[in-house]
């Protein structure tokens, strides 16, 4: 029997883990996340956490819009940061009986719900500012001040250690609400200290608009990126008619039809496909070319081809 890859000797023992195991020549990645740290999101969520209860306290009683949009922006980011927490703890677990791809897609799903919950967000800070235009409030500038400068301090912190992680969809998620919270901060500093010195109450919620869209801009690209990625879209990177083009200029292939390629998880595209061929006896070196294009070309590792001859041969 063929030696088990190294991809295929990670999976831990179980009734199907020989069904999951790749062998030699095989691609060369595995469906679970195994390497990951869940350090980095840990920490920031405690410190996020810790820092959101002060925000929203301190934004009601200084009546601040500036302050409770950031607030409710670290909140929303601690269960951002909750969640792709959890996804990544579930992201390693091996592929089962049940869940024969594992669960690299949670990951995933975590950005796209944390994206629609921001989108939210953005919505109810717009409605309040428009309010607060036509019937400004008292804010006291002060207390706003003080509560915004040990939050951009606490963000800046956030987004360093965020930066320094291991770069995937999810953590790339919790890093825009970060940044989104960092921008809060700075409005509401800059709120807070307009209010204090000259009593122009709606500088507040100008600035709590500019923020919003600040933070709509950065949560549609994650939005996007996420939505593609769970309707199994064609990974960016790669050109699906291209790809097309390319495998039926292989010496010994007529056409190819039924061609599926998408990212079985993040940043590692799979292609499926059925393959017109001249000779079946051909195929091993036929499919070995393939194999070879397709790596070196288009960097598609995971291959699934069904080798067929005309109808009418």
């Amino acid at each position: 029997m063929p030696q088990n890859s190294v991809a295929g000797s990670q999976l831990p023992d179980s009734p199907s883990a020989h069904l999951h195991a790749h062998r030699d020549g095989d691609a060369l990645h595995v469906h679970f996340t195994e390497q990951r740290s869940q350090s980095v999101l840990a920490w920031s969520l405690v410190l996020t956490l810790g820092f959101a209860v002060v925000e929203v306290v301190t934004g009601f009683i200084s009546n601040s819009l500036a302050l409770i949009s950031d607030a409710g922006h670290m909140v929303t980011d601690a269960a951002a940061l909750g969640l792709a927490l959890l996804a990544q703890m579930i992201a390693k677990r091996p592929p089962s009986a049940r869940n024969s791809f594992g669960f690299g897609r949670a990951e995933a799903l975590a950005a796209f719900v944390n994206s629609l919950v921001l989108l939210v967000l953005v919505g109810w800070i717009v409605v309040e500012a428009v309010h607060r235009f036509s019937q400004p409030e008292q804010v006291q500038g002060a207390m706003v001040t003080v509560v915004a400068a040990i939050g951009l301090l606490i963000n800046v912190v956030l987004a360093y250690i965020l930066s320094r992680g291991e770069s995937n969809m999810n953590t790339r998620a919790a890093l825009v609400n970060v940044i989104g919270d960092l921008l809060g901060s700075v409005a509401a500093l800059a709120a807070g200290a307009v209010i204090y010195y000259t009593g122009w109450m709606q500088i507040d919620p100008l600035l709590s608009i500019f923020v919003a869209m600040l933070i709509l801009k950065s949560t549609w690209s994650v939005l996007r990126e996420s939505y593609h990625f769970l309707m199994e879209g064609v990974p960016e990177h790669i050109d699906y008619l291209q790809v097309g083009a390319d495998l039926g200029r292989i010496d010994g292939v007529l056409s190819v039809h039924d061609l599926h390629v998408w990212d079985m998880s993040p940043g590692q595209p799979a292609l499926i496909g059925h393959v017109e061929i001249t000779d079946l006896s051909r195929w091993p070196a036929i499919l070995q070319n393939i194999k070879t294009m397709l790596l070196d070309k288009h960097g598609i590792d995971h291959i699934t081809l069904q080798a067929e001859v005309p109808h009418d041969a």
